[in-house]
């Protein structure tokens, strides 16, 4: 696994993408703060680059750091889960800004894969985390059934879980820094 999180770390320092298993379905990643990086997730994704992506951090620290105030209800919301749950929250920083929907939110995931936590931990910034296929397509239950187009367009594609079978997208839930709360996705 270290030689993977190295080559990733390498892949995404230089701007590259990468495929990736997560703590949900495979994923594209990029560094979150590097807006070309990002560009070329939406470009990729033959996606409108309004619709926001998802970005993974690697511990409550670091979520602390990108979220100008996270509610107390959102660790409660985080430890409770008992599935995967993304969180959008207000007024993200220190990502790029083509990361950041027009509302001025971002979905932040705590990592709760072995494997996403040490690459995100040793690369020390957040990635970006979003669907391994082309927008408006299925989302691919398994490493075997990522397009090609994905496959070719990504610098790196991890070689680690490729056997496993992905249960589903994450929850998404939208909560306000007036503590409103409301189901996107469940």
């Amino acid at each position: 696994m270290t030689e993977e999180i190295n080559t990733c770390i390498e892949v995404l320092e230089n701007g590259g993408l990468i495929l990736y298993p997560t703590d949900t379905v495979w994923g594209i990643g990029c560094d979150a703060t590097n807006k070309e990086a990002v560009e070329k997730v939406f470009k990729l994704k033959q996606r409108d680059d309004s619709k926001a992506l998802i970005c993974l951090v690697s511990n409550d620290a670091m979520l602390e750091k990108h979220v100008e105030k996270v509610p107390e209800l959102a660790y409660d919301l985080i430890d409770l889960a008992t599935k995967p749950t993304t969180i959008i929250y207000d007024k993200p920083r220190g990502v790029a800004e083509n990361l950041i929907a027009s509302d001025n939110t971002l979905a932040i995931r705590v990592a709760s894969d072995k494997f996403c936590q040490y690459l995100i931990g040793k690369f020390k910034k957040p990635i970006v985390s979003t669907s391994a296929n082309i927008s408006g397509t299925n989302t691919p239950k398994s490493f075997q059934n990522i397009d090609k187009a994905i496959l070719s367009g990504v610098d790196y594609v991890v070689n680690l879980h490729r056997e496993k079978q992905n249960s589903s997208a994450s929850s998404i839930i939208r909560l306000s820094n007036d503590n409103t709360v409301k189901i996107i996705r469940e």
